[in-house]
Formats: C-alpha cells, structure tokens, sequence
C-alpha cells in the first residue's frame, strides 16, 4: 500500500513539473505580464520622462494613444496622423507642447504601450524618415 501512494505521489509530482503547473513564471514574463496588463501606467511611467514645453494633465496624455492607435489602424502613417492639416494628433495642447524629437518618444511609448502590432511599422517609418 505504501509503494501504490510513493508511486501515485511521484507520478503526480512528474506530471506537474512536466506542465509547469505550480511554478513560478520567469522574473522577465512577470515584468511583461505586469507591463501589458495596465497600458496606461506603463505609458505614463515613460511620458513622465518626456520633457514638454508647459504641463499637461495625465488625462490630456492618455487621450491621444488611443486616437493614434486608430490612425494606424486605419492604415495612415506617422506623418499623417502628426500632420496638422490631416490627422491633427500631435501631442500639443492648449498650454502645453513637444519638441518633435519628444513628440515621436511619446508616439511610441503610446503605441508600445496600447497598440503594440503596431510598434515596428511605426519605428520603421521614424528611422527611414531619419528622425528616431
């Protein structure tokens, strides 16, 4: 009897060891689970970083992630959706404004961020264009 529960015990312990069933994830899948799971902190953390001519509130900067997210969606470039007389969504505000340099920084944070299928279009077009 006590060889049948041994064996049972080993048998279960193999199984989950083979599933990765009671592990912990990697150190690294923690750090990108955390950091997908809540896009707006993770955006923010790097927009913060950002230096912009005045201040704008936390709410006019996540505002414009989404809108971006949709332009390429959509299939419009960079240039477009930056232009002022297309997409008007460069990050500028009433009192507050960006550099470009900065403005393409924020651009990606957003897109990695909230629409990360996105992210190599978008660093692609900024390199060929000389300006990331």
């Amino acid at each position: 009897m006590r060889t049948r529960h041994t064996l049972t015990a080993t048998a279960a312990a193999v199984l989950l060891a083979l599933t990765g069933c009671g592990t912990e994830p990697e150190p690294d899948a923690k750090a990108a689970a955390s950091a997908t799971a809540d896009p707006e902190a993770q955006y923010l953390s790097q927009a913060h970083d950002i230096k912009f001519n005045g201040t704008p509130t936390d709410d006019e900067l996540t505002a414009l992630p989404p809108q971006w997210c949709d332009a390429l969606a959509d299939g419009h470039s960079v240039e477009w959706t930056f232009s002022l007389s297309d997409g008007n969504l460069y990050p500028i505000g009433q009192d507050w404004g960006t550099a470009q340099q900065d403005a393409y920084t924020l651009l990606v944070a957003g897109v990695r961020a909230y629409c990360p299928e996105n992210l190599d279009a978008v660093k692609d077009e900024l390199r060929e264009s000389g300006d990331y």
